[in-house]
């Protein structure tokens, strides 16, 4: 799992690994990450459904709940396909606009 930090965010991606794996690989390095927005990086997945996106709610919420963002990238899905809670965008770009909007939301108490 590689980890790339660019200052108050996280870009978390893997290379060669099944998606169960990957979120394994997820849940185990969380604690070194959970203080950052995090962008998830789901391109290396040639195949990707919405219920395979679903598998992320879990800590999409426990994150999101910190008051921190939580992205993941992927254009394999499309966002409508899955619930509102889940952030899904097609890019790196859209995923770092998303974490902006949504921490000047929260620094204005939106």
């Amino acid at each position: 799992m590689i980890f790339d930090k660019e200052g108050t965010t996280t870009i978390v991606f893997q290379e060669k690994t099944s998606l169960e794996t990957f979120l394994d690989n997820l849940n185990k390095g969380y604690p070194k990450i959970k203080h950052d927005n995090i962008i998830v990086n789901l391109f290396s997945f040639s195949k990707l459904t919405a219920g395979d996106v679903l598998e992320f709610l879990e800590i999409s919420n426990t994150h999101r709940n910190s008051n921190k963002s939580f992205v993941l990238v992927s254009n394999k899905v499309a966002y409508d396909e899955i619930p509102e809670e889940i952030n899904l965008v097609p890019t790196i770009q859209e995923a770092k606009d998303i974490i902006e909007m949504e921490e000047i939301e929260r620094d204005l108490g939106i």
